[in-house]
């Protein structure tokens, strides 16, 4: 990708959304079911779209919340169902939107007690706090968040009572039900008034962030970070974690400054992403400018994106880590600092993170677990304790309770990010310095992403590709070690291909949202040896899309 002349410096008034018009699209908008674009569509967390495009409205809201009720009832869901929203500037309607389906069907929803926003993983922390040592009237939740994607859209995603993103099965049968309601126009909704919906004896407030913030101390080492005085940046990227890093700050009498307080639905205060847009990606270090720069007033520094499931850590003398050094440093700090999880607690890491992650695995004499991409296929052995911890390269993780015990099931990045910090406070080095002596042990991989366009038809194959589809016998002058199209850890497919060699691998998926195909690569020689491994990924991919 062209790094775009924009790229980290701040966000000129021509690219900023036209918010006015983007919420006057939500209601006007009608999108047409026969336009695949304008269906519902979930994929790895969840549907997304904008409303400029007629695919993120009024009628997708209706229909997808319509299809959640049905879908709770047939499964005998009767619990509280807790709703949360980021700060997007379609969130706020489409809550609005969303509780007036759920009131009409006296779904008991909890919301924010103070009417402000709620991260992804408080809303899980609610569910499986809820739900413990409940066999019935089990929670669930939504949250209304496009994750970290640009201004102009928004996003819907169902947790369900295991706490985390919902598995393919639930997600495809909401979605066909959505559909369906599309296609008639959701005249079969059922929808009180907002006014109504707000006053129903079935709408209760919730304190999501007194009961998160107070109960940290079980998954982090809050008192070690405070008697350290470990100095903290927090910046949310005007997200949903906004009012939270205060209130852990004075909870837990921690030394944290917020550096930036201000929610703005254009995000005119971010730094522009790698390819010209506003994107509140704690991973970017375009996106992440702003905290980079005042790296050194601080002994540790972290954003999160906008509904807080992705971390983005600083240091002094690293900057911004890549996501794969922080997931290596924290499995490596927390399987040797947390003496009461289970001693067959597995790491578990998407198939597409780095392969550093299966040295500090091997090191620790833990087993591996490499699945799919989507944080899904992390849930049931998060839950069960058969996970210590899991993490994806796109900078989310979570991981167990001090004691071992299910912490979240979505991603947490408001954990991770203290988790830097209790690091910093505990062994006197920050995570880019533990990340140093990672690769003083192991080597220093070089690793990259390319996105680059296919069709929707060229999707479906690179989907549908077995391991006979991969003619080369070797990659980048060494011996291809294995060609895979499901994942060693679970057997899953992963929608695409990954090849292995001695020193280097890449995989090919096509993106769930987007007309791109992504190649993720990793060398443990050099970054020639990285180009030589990309350049014959692209070859092997592009024979594989043409035959």
């Amino acid at each position: 990708m062209t790094l775009s002349p924009l790229a980290g410096k701040p966000a000129p008034p021509s690219i900023l959304v036209d918010v006015p018009r983007l919420v006057t699209a939500y209601y006007t908008g009608r999108p047409d079911p026969a336009v695949p674009a304008q269906r519902v569509a979930f994929g790895t967390s969840g549907h997304r779209g904008s409303s400029f495009d007629d695919a993120f409205n009024e009628a997708h809201i209706l229909a997808m919340t319509e299809a959640i009720c049905r879908h709770r009832r047939a499964q005998g869901i009767d619990g509280p169902l807790f709703l949360g929203i980021d700060t997007h500037a379609l969130s706020a309607p489409a809550f609005a939107t969303a509780l007036e389906v759920l009131a009409a069907h006296e779904v008991e929803v909890r919301i924010d007690a103070d009417g402000g926003y709620t991260p992804t993983p408080v809303v899980s922390h609610a569910i499986l706090t809820h739900n413990r040592g409940r066999s019935d009237g089990l929670a669930d939740g939504i949250v209304i968040t496009p994750s970290h994607n640009p201004p102009r859209y928004g996003g819907f995603k169902y947790n369900p009572p295991t706490g985390g993103p919902a598995e393919a099965d639930v997600t495809a049968g909401i979605e066909k039900t959505a559909n369906e309601l599309l296609a008639e126009a959701c005249g079969t909704v059922r929808r009180i008034p907002y006014e109504r919906a707000r006053k129903a004896p079935t709408t209760r407030p919730h304190p999501f962030r007194q009961r998160y913030v107070d109960d940290l101390s079980s998954v982090v080492d809050c008192d070690a970070i405070r008697a350290s005085g470990v100095r903290i940046g927090a910046d949310p990227l005007g997200g949903a974690s906004v009012a939270y890093w205060d209130a852990i700050r004075e909870r837990w009498g921690l030394n944290l400054d917020v550096v930036n307080r201000e929610v703005d639905a254009t995000f005119r205060f971010m730094t522009v992403d790698g390819d010209g847009q506003i994107r509140m990606d704690p991973s970017s270090p375009p996106a992440m400018a702003r905290l980079v720069a005042l790296k050194d007033r601080y002994d540790v520094a972290f954003a999160n994106d906008t509904d807080a499931d992705r971390h983005g850590i600083v240091t002094r003398g690293q900057g911004l880590l890549e996501p794969n050094h922080y997931l290596s440093v924290a499995i490596a700090y927390l399987f040797a600092e947390r003496p009461r999880w289970p001693a067959a607690a597995a790491v578990g890491k998407t198939l597409v993170s780095s392969g550093m992650i299966d040295r500090v695995a091997a090191r620790l004499g833990r087993k591996l677990v490499e699945v799919p991409v989507g944080f899904k296929w992390f849930v049931e052995g998060l839950l069960s304790g058969a996970l210590g911890f899991g993490g994806e390269e796109s900078a989310g993780a979570a991981f167990l309770r001090r004691d071992g015990t299910v912490w979240t099931t979505d991603k947490d990045g408001i954990a991770p990010n203290l988790l830097a910090a209790e690091i910093t406070a505990r062994t006197g080095k920050d995570p880019g310095e533990q990340y140093r002596a990672l690769t003083a042990e192991f080597g220093s991989p070089c690793y990259t992403r390319i996105d680059a366009p296919a069709t929707p038809e060229q999707k479906e194959r690179l989907k549908r590709l077995s391991p006979e589809s991969v003619a080369a016998g070797a990659l980048a002058g060494e011996p291809i070690r294995a060609t895979l199209t499901r994942a060693p850890g679970n057997g899953a497919p992963i929608g695409g291909l990954k090849v292995v060699a001695e020193s280097g691998w890449f995989a090919a998926r096509p993106s769930g949202t987007e007309n791109i195909y992504k190649i993720y690569a990793e060398s443990f020689r050099d970054r020639s040896h990285l180009d030589a491994i990309v350049a014959e990924a692209q070859q092997i991919v592009g024979r594989a899309l043409v035959s």
